[in-house]
């Protein structure tokens, strides 16, 4: 009875403890005001102003890295000039950890922070500022309070002087250029624009959607906002619930476009500015916006139990991203097939290519999709010239499983279901019921659930194992048959080389390849071929040689002549498409029509 009477009192205590924590956060306000003063420079200012902390000290911490983009980026390294004042008084204060600063305030329970960034990466994952336009993501420009992620904050943004538009999909908070956001999250997840770019909008499933071009492109203004609008309304009708009360575009139109990044609200589009004028640049933009906007449920709101809420300091591993990402690059590519800018024939040729991607790729057999999905932190994000060796990318090989569980629910459910009704059961049952990710097992149990049986063998083998996806027999299940053929029957020196410079340097090799049984190494510059001076690509000069022919090279390693001898081997690159079977029965027609959009 003692013993039940202390652990009554402590946890009375714990209440107590609690609740006067939550009391200090609900006490606590964080204002942040985000500058450019001098943006040729390249530096934004920002100041925090934090009321109500009661402590001796207060620690500020800055990600490491980008939420969507897996890879441990150091933003710290980019802060400078970091002080800390209570009214008038300086502030002492130290850096404690690569990522956090320690603000010591012991009379003071209200204190601000000024600091420096320096952000001069124009991508969709970090921050650029510059005399044309300045572009934030909260993850590397803003810090926030160790204990008080979750914390309410206002935002007011001071552009550069003659900048004239800031575009984000922060909520209005009264007061030009000021904005609220709910909590840290919400914060770091929400791109801002900021500059004299153009606005567009339109609308879409009841919801305003806003477009904000940076950079000069030639495109057809009234064309590109019905296919988005198009697009978007296509990309609700998977999951069939609208989680949105605004969405905004950041289309950052520029010479060499790197792709997109999703966010809560919004997405950031990296677009190359000539892609408008041709039909497969164009049909490129479109398949971006679709896979961007279809994060919106797939990771943003339907995710693994891995990816929420973030751990801002720390890798957040899952194997799952081949769903996460490979999996939206399926629905992606499905969504623009069936808003009608892509034709059956041509999506079914599309698949081919990604088959024959994945399939000559000679880490498919080394790495599975789970492997590859866990190991994005030190692979994903850091190719070498090893890596189509030794691995897989969860985008092609997540979007080629996802076909094949697509086919395999309809099979089973007799063209009555698909695997957007395992998308739709996931957003009811995690997001919108338990409100959180889902594991590994209950994704499984999910597709188990909508098909009505366990499909433990194919993802033994398939998604955790690196067997060759059983294509053949799936796609039959659609009246398809894949045919192959091998891209070449002579011989193949199996090695890239590099013309720039005026050098032939070798920049891979592949596995079991000639040049990597022959002792041809990356960083070769490759000097004579058979007693001849090259000056020319030799995969250039060797095509049509018979398999087995000799050959020798004089190359220069580390400055030194070395020269090779070895046997150019076959090559064994097969070349897949899928083609429709002569007599498809009423079953097989069934499923394909519930597949794609036949027309």
């Amino acid at each position: 009875m003692l013993f039940f009477r202390f652990r009554l009192l402590a946890a009375v205590g714990l209440v107590v403890l609690l609740s006067a924590f939550h009391s200090v956060q609900a006490a606590s306000t964080l204002r942040y005001t985000l500058a450019m003063p001098a943006p040729q420079t390249h530096y934004f200012e920002v100041d925090m102003n934090l009321g109500g902390f009661g402590k001796q000290y207060t620690d500020l911490k800055m990600p490491v890295w980008a939420p969507g983009s897996y890879l441990v980026r150091e933003f710290a390294r980019h802060v400078e000039g970091f002080e800390a004042k209570a009214g008038s008084e300086i502030l002492h204060t130290e850096k404690i950890t690569k990522n956090t600063w320690r603000v010591y305030h012991p009379k003071a329970k209200d204190f601000s922070v000024h600091y420096r960034v320096y952000a001069y990466e124009l991508s969709v994952r970090t921050s650029f500022l510059d005399a044309a336009h300045g572009y934030v993501n909260g993850t590397s420009v803003f810090m926030y309070p160790a204990e008080g992620q979750q914390l309410a904050s206002t935002l007011e943004v001071r552009p550069a002087t003659g900048w004239t538009q800031v575009s984000t999909s922060l909520k209005p908070a009264g007061g030009q250029f000021t904005f609220a956001s709910s909590s840290y999250d919400e914060l770091a997840d929400s791109p801002i624009e900021i500059g004299t770019h153009k606005v567009l909008s339109f609308e879409a499933n009841g919801t305003p959607h806003t477009v904000a071009m940076f950079g000069s492109a030639k495109y057809n203004e009234t064309k590109l906002l019905a296919d988005m609008k198009r697009v978007c309304e296509e990309a609700h009708r998977v999951v069939g619930k609208n989680p949105l009360d605004r969405y905004v575009f950041i289309v950052h139109n520029i010479e060499r476009g790197t792709g997109g990044l999703e966010h809560l609200y919004s997405t950031t589009l990296s677009i190359s500015r000539t892609a408008y004028g041709t039909e497969g640049g164009y049909k490129g933009i479109l398949s971006l916006v679709a896979h961007e906007y279809f994060h919106l449920w797939n990771v943003k709101r339907i995710r693994p139990v891995a990816l929420g809420p973030f751990d801002y300091d720390n890798e957040n591993y899952t194997h799952m991203l081949w769903v996460s990402e490979g999996g939206t690059s399926y629905f992606g590519d499905l969504i623009v097939q069936r808003a009608g800018f892509v034709s059956a024939e041509d999506y079914l040729a599309s698949t081919s290519n990604g088959i024959t991607q994945v399939e000559n790729t000679p880490g498919n057999k080394v790495q599975s999709a789970a492997e590859s999905s866990f190991d994005a932190w030190i692979k994903g994000y850091r190719p070498n010239e090893n890596s189509n060796n030794t691995g897989i990318s969860y985008y092609n090989k997540g979007e080629l499983i996802g076909a094949m569980l697509d086919l395999m629910i309809i099979n089973e459910t007799k063209a009555q279901k698909h695997l957007d009704d395992v998308m739709r059961y996931l957003y009811d049952e995690y997001y919108i019921k338990k409100k959180r990710g889902f594991t590994d097992e209950e994704y499984q149990a999910a597709v188990a659930k909508i098909a009505g049986r366990r499909f433990d063998d194919f993802f033994r083998r398939y998604v955790y194992g690196t067997e060759t996806l059983p294509y053949e027999a799936v796609l039959g299940y659609a009246g398809l048959k894949l045919t192959t053929a091998p891209v070449s029957t002579d011989a193949v020196l199996g090695a890239t080389v590099s013309t720039a410079g005026g050098k032939l340097t070798v920049t891979s090799t592949l596995r079991d390849g000639s040049a990597w049984q022959g002792g041809l190494n990356v960083n070769d510059e490759i000097l004579a071929l058979d007693g001849n001076r090259l000056t020319d690509d030799p995969n250039k000069l060797l095509a049509g040689r018979p398999a087995n022919s000799q050959v020798k090279m004089l190359v220069s390693r580390d400055g030194q002549l070395k020269e090779l001898t070895f046997p150019l081997l076959a090559g064994t690159g097969k070349r897949y498409r899928i083609e429709q079977a002569a007599s498809p029965t009423a079953e097989q027609q069934a499923v394909l029509a519930k597949w794609i959009v036949l027309r």
